[in-house]
């Protein structure tokens, strides 16, 4: 069947995935990371494409806490002695690119858009992380377009257990998002609430929604 392509679900190809960097993209539109990846594959077949998705996990119980970050965590994981349960991995990101053509080994990048809504679970853990390194486990699936040994067009699917594990510097995080919103971050509001403190700025001739729930905070601890 040469020339025809087979959807194999097994096969002797197995890749292997690393990671080896990251960095943040300073002109793009919202803030993105570009994670520096390789791939092996020892065959010696030579690789057309990879259609590759990445899950990306964050895996908390990897690292230490000191107290002043477990008392910003409370939120996400309940009190710091319930933690050993509460700590359980869970999804950042879940992103797609295609690996180009290669043969024995290649590197390529991997964008992730990232958001700044401390509403969810991911942002509010890395901003909640004072510094050093934040856990991440990523876990590959999609499929290996190839040439077989009679030279045929063959795809087999990447294994389910194919993942790596990688520690990325909080600070990394932390410029990225200075760069978007310097001194700022996000909290979604209900439209009813937005509405209310929009009334209550224009009411009082405050200069920003920012100077509208200070004032109100400062009265709340009067």
């Amino acid at each position: 069947m040469s020339g025809e392509a087979e959807i194999l679900e097994t096969g002797r190809i197995a890749p292997e995935f690393r990671v080896y960097d990251v960095t943040w993209v300073p002109d793009a539109a919202a803030p993105t990371l570009s994670f520096a990846l390789g791939v092996t594959e020892t065959s010696g077949r030579e690789v057309f494409t990879i259609a590759l998705t990445a899950q990306i996990n964050i895996d908390p119980a990897r690292r230490s806490y000191d107290d002043e970050t477990r008392e910003a965590l409370v939120e996400l994981f309940g009190a710091p002695e319930r933690w050993a349960a509460t700590t359980k991995s869970f999804v950042w990101s879940q992103v797609s690119t295609l690996v180009p053509s290669f043969t024995g080994e290649t590197t390529f990048t991997l964008p992730v858009p990232c958001t700044y809504d401390l509403e969810l679970a991911a942002a509010k853990y890395l901003y909640s992380l004072p510094d050093g390194e934040a856990p991440l486990s990523f876990h590959f699936t999609g499929s290996v377009l190839h040439r077989g040994d009679a030279g045929q067009v063959q795809v087999v699917l990447i294994p389910w257990t194919c993942s790596a594990d990688w520690r990325m510097p909080v600070a990394t995080w932390r410029e990225m998002m200075e760069h978007h919103y310097p001194n700022g971050a996000w909290v979604r509001l209900h439209a009813d609430t937005v509405a209310e403190l929009g009334w209550h700025r224009a009411r009082l001739g405050l200069p920003s929604y920012d100077a509208c729930v200070a004032g109100l905070l400062r009265g709340a601890r009067e």
